[in-house]
């Protein structure tokens, strides 16, 4: 007596493994929504002679090699940081900039950003010297 053959595929182990990789996207996606820096882009602007005259309001930071902080040639130490930037921030009001020297890490630039929004500096700028 001869078998019936069997025309079918069964997919039922395909379906279940569509299902366990949809469950961990769904628990994976979440996640992924980090939010990033927003960093605004300066644009190059021509320096002219009255430009030159003219009193800056920006507040500016050098990072050093060794990532200690320094404004106008003084150092600042990190846990005077905070009230230095509050401090400055109410006279110089159109934002900080934050000097790099190229072998400074990205920790320490990083804190300057954290204890600079904390501060209440809405504008940040980041350049290489």
């Amino acid at each position: 007596m001869k078998r019936p053959t069997f025309n079918e595929i069964n997919i039922t182990p395909l379906t279940d493994i569509f299902l366990v990789l949809l469950i961990i996207m769904m628990v994976i996606a979440p996640m992924l929504d980090q939010q990033g820096l927003k960093l605004a882009i300066p644009e190059y602007v021509e320096q002219t002679q009255n430009n030159q005259n003219d009193e800056s309001k920006i507040l500016t930071i050098v990072v050093d090699e060794n990532n200690k902080y320094f404004i106008d040639d003084v150092e600042i130490p990190v846990n005077n940081l905070a009230n230095e930037i509050k401090t400055r921030s109410k006279t110089l009001t159109d934002g900080l900039m934050i000097e790099v020297q190229g072998n400074s890490t990205h920790g320490s630039v990083v804190k300057l950003m954290d204890v600079a929004r904390n501060s209440g500096v809405t504008a940040i700028s980041i350049t290489e010297i």
